[in-house]
């Protein structure tokens, strides 16, 4: 259970003010909170955290215990890194209201996110894949939930602080765990 929890809750602070939000918040605006909008940001934040719990099991396989910890220390650390460089994308205008559109945009944004790094991470280094990617599947659905819900709400610049201070929680995390794990500590 506690991987089911860290992930979730890191998925949480990682995924406030991310682009997939910002993308979601956007269309839910100008579109008067369509469904569909819902239903295909849903569908991809599964595909995605699906695609990373499973990355997570395939190298689960090959790697010895010690260097699990090491690789999610990594995967965390460039989670961290993309929360603080990368920022929410500009209000667009979505000219043809394609779902398909909307789709491949949502996976681009969300295939290397901090959240699914986290998936990711978090299941390697606590050896539990399905626990994670279903806590970030959980995670992302409350957060494009949010948005599209609120979309006034989920715009507001003090999310992308709140999105900065996780970003360097995840980096400080994921330098103690390679600080731990490599002894020096």
């Amino acid at each position: 259970m506690p991987a089911f929890y860290l992930t979730l809750l890191a998925v949480l602070l990682s995924g406030i003010g991310a682009r997939d939000q910002g993308v979601v918040a956007t269309l839910s605006l100008r579109q008067q909170r369509r469904p569909a909008i819902l239903v295909m940001a849903l569908a991809t934040s599964l595909a995605c955290a699906g695609l990373a719990a499973f990355a997570a099991h395939t190298l689960l396989e090959s790697l010895p215990p010690p260097a699990r910890m090491i690789f999610a220390a990594i995967a965390l650390g460039l989670a961290g890194a993309e929360s603080l460089l990368l920022g929410p994308v500009r209000a667009w205008k979505e000219p043809t209201h394609s779902l398909g559109a909307l789709g491949l945009v949502l996976l681009a944004h969300q295939i290397g996110d901090a959240a699914r790094f986290v998936i990711f991470g978090l299941g390697v280094g606590m050896a539990a894949p399905v626990v994670s990617g279903l806590a970030g599947f959980l995670g992302g659905a409350v957060l494009l939930g949010f948005a599209w819900a609120f979309p006034q709400e989920a715009s507001r610049p003090r999310w992308r602080l709140v999105r900065r201070g996780a970003g360097g929680a995840l980096l400080l995390a994921a330098l103690y765990l390679l600080i731990v794990q490599m002894r020096i500590l």
